[in-house]
């Protein structure tokens, strides 16, 4: 078994901004494990909010020796090192088996999901003519998480009135702000709130009135994390940036429903690649977040399908 790791570049379509900073292009790691004649891919996104580097990252990938299993991977931390490992392991697998991943992991076959598209942070005007470009779209997502946020807020649903929308702070909020915004929230019909608060405040959630679902996500990582976010939140955003992988989101997926959570399925700024293995974990989902590739001003070769009925599952030619 050889495994192989490589920087890939995708241009974004336009300057995708967050409170923590813009971005004009999406910097991912592609790892390909080769073995008996087949080929298995996956990608991972470095994420600074957690100390990953694209060189960490690389030399925590470099430093798995093959022959390696899923189950072998456990070794290294939840995150992006051994997502992108475990996808590859998947989708080597496939190819092995003649099968489809869903088939595999013993699940019905995948259908299109409606997933968010995200608007990127702006100026309220400029929020507000984003929206109207995308006001066809069924969920939109709005990422906050500063002190203007009322005034973005009203622009954005003035601007898609018919739209379902769920918002993002990224953690940029304090206890007192989001109380204070909490009406609003439901004055404007915001069907979720992601992170409100930083996660290592996120306490204060404790008792405190949610008349609109409040979803953890830099709070949620692997199943390790679940036990924290008990009183505190309603919806768990799975990342396989941040479970390290399929397999553990799977976990995490079926043991959140069984704590009485809901799921959200989530993504960094990535290509099609980097969203296939989420596809199965989104199934039934509350809200799916897989819009990567819709950022992107390029993507891979065989690229996921959007349409009005939502992101599809992937070809086996792309993954899986």
């Amino acid at each position: 078994m050889q495994i192989t790791v490589e920087r890939d570049v995708f241009k974004l379509a336009q300057v995708f901004t967050i409170s923590r900073g813009s971005r004009t292009e999406a910097k991912v790691l592609t790892v390909k494990v080769e073995d008996e004649g087949h080929v298995g891919w996956g990608e991972c996104v470095p994420y600074a909010r957690y100390g990953e580097t694209l060189e960490n990252v690389t030399d925590l990938i470099e430093s798995v020796k093959g022959p390696v299993t899923r189950a072998g991977l456990y070794t290294l931390p939840a995150g992006a090192a051994r997502n992108a490992l475990d996808c590859a392991l998947w989708d080597l697998e496939c190819k092995k088996a003649g099968k489809r991943a869903w088939e595999l992991a013993g699940l019905p076959a995948p259908k299109p999901e409606v997933t968010a598209y995200t608007l990127s942070l702006a100026e309220p005007a400029e929020m507000q003519a984003q929206a109207a470009k995308n006001a066809f779209r069924p969920l939109l997502k709005i990422k906050l998480g500063t002190p203007d946020d009322m005034a973005r807020l009203e622009a954005v649903r003035a601007g898609a009135p018919k739209s379902t929308i769920i918002v993002d702070a990224n953690e940029g909020w304090s206890a007192e702000v989001y109380a204070d915004l909490a009406p609003h929230l439901v004055r404007l019909g915001v069907a979720l709130v992601e992170q409100p608060l930083p996660a290592g405040d996120d306490d204060a959630l404790i008792g405190m009135e949610r008349p609109v679902p409040v979803c953890a996500d830099e709070s949620a990582h692997d199943c390790s994390t679940l036990s924290k976010l008990k009183g505190k939140y309603d919806v768990v955003n799975i990342k396989l940036d941040k479970t390290g992988g399929l397999t553990e989101a799977l976990k995490l997926r079926e043991a959140a429903l069984a704590e009485g959570y809901k799921v959200m399925v989530g993504c960094m700024v990535g290509s099609s690649l980097a969203m296939a293995p989420a596809t199965l974990v989104a199934q039934g989902a509350m809200v799916t977040d897989l819009d990567g590739p819709l950022l992107l001003a390029e993507d891979r070769d065989t690229p996921l399908v959007f349409d009005d009925m939502g992101v599809h599952p992937p070809s086996a030619a792309l993954w899986g």
